[in-house]
């Protein structure tokens, strides 16, 4: 699922026709979904890095961490799942409009 997001702001990152009246401020949108992905995706390695640690007895990781450090990757891996539906539903509202 995550690589279809990245697929997804990649593809968004292409270049394309614009106007001087919608440029790009930073990068837009493609570049914050893109960062907002790595955000992501290091949120759950550093969780499952640090589970790993716990689980081979690391003396200075304490459970609550570990269990809080997994909800939060756990809650922004959700959020990132609703943003990407709502992306879906609206390409594809976009899609069976008339021309």
């Amino acid at each position: 699922m995550l690589a279809q997001m990245r697929a997804v702001a990649e593809a968004a990152s292409l270049p394309s026709v614009r106007t001087g009246a919608t440029a790009d401020v930073a990068g837009g949108f493609a570049a914050e979904l893109s960062r907002s992905l790595k955000k992501v995706s290091d949120l759950q390695n550093s969780s499952a890095a640090q589970a790993r640690a716990f689980q081979m007895g690391a003396p200075d990781i304490a459970l609550n961490d570990v269990m809080v450090n997994m909800q939060k990757a756990s809650i922004a891996f959700q959020a990132t799942v609703q943003v990407r539906n709502r992306m879906v539903a609206a390409y594809q509202e976009i899609a069976r409009m008339a021309i």
